[in-house]
């Protein structure tokens, strides 16, 4: 089993006006890869999980009591799938079904934004902010350290921000308002956020054992 670090699905400098490149080496290079190099210790002494998916792993883990693997695997699953929410800055916007969802449940995006920046700020410690599909409609949550949405049923992930500190110590010291209101307002990538309304995005953040990740879903 040897799962690997994917690449980023843009080039390191082209979020440079919200998110360094050097933010990205460490964040990318050294945090995640982290993850994944222990992931794959770990997964390689369970000789019942030889071949699983990382998601496999997860709820695996999660079933009995491995906190290391979890933690881990989760956490690779989760920084993998947030590489993909984020996009250079182009104007892009919520357009058909995604903003009938966000207008029905919130409003309007800037409503439905303002929601995901308070969790995102209000999250105490580490952890993930989330937007969700829940039986149909849109919900922001926020889960603890390494928790992810491949650990809870009927939780399908759209969308996470990091508000773990190695997210945005470098850029933005401890100003985590100032991180989460950059992100949202200039980088989502919209486009995969929509994808995700198939219900199928815990699956591009996956990978199986002993390949390489899937492929960048938005190429």
């Amino acid at each position: 089993m040897s799962f690997v670090l994917p690449e980023l699905p843009f080039a390191r400098n082209a979020l440079d006006n919200v998110m360094s490149a050097e933010t990205l080496e460490f964040h990318h290079g050294k945090h995640h890869k982290a993850y994944i190099d222990k992931t794959n210790e770990l997964a390689a002494a369970e000789q019942s999980l030889s071949g699983a998916s990382l998601t496999k792993i997860i709820r695996a883990a999660q079933r009995d009591g491995n906190a290391k693997l979890f933690n881990n695997s989760a956490q690779a699953w989760n920084h993998s799938f947030f590489w993909q929410c984020l996009a250079p800055a182009e104007g892009q916007v919520p357009e058909g079904k995604l903003a009938k969802l966000i207008e029905d449940g919130f409003g309007s995006t800037e409503a439905m934004l303002a929601n995901l920046k308070d969790e995102a700020v209000n999250h105490f410690a580490s952890g993930w902010a989330w937007l969700v599909l829940d039986r149909g409609s849109l919900r922001i949550t926020s889960l603890h350290d390494a928790d992810t949405p491949v650990a809870h049923e009927g939780m399908a992930p759209l969308f996470t921000l990091d508000v773990w500190e190695h997210a945005y110590y470098i850029d933005y010291r401890n100003a985590r308002p100032k991180f989460a209101e950059e992100v949202l307002g200039k980088i989502v990538n919209w486009e995969f956020v929509a994808q995700n309304l198939d219900g199928r995005g815990a699956e591009r953040a996956d990978q199986d054992g002993a390949t390489a990740p899937v492929a960048d879903p938005i190429a």
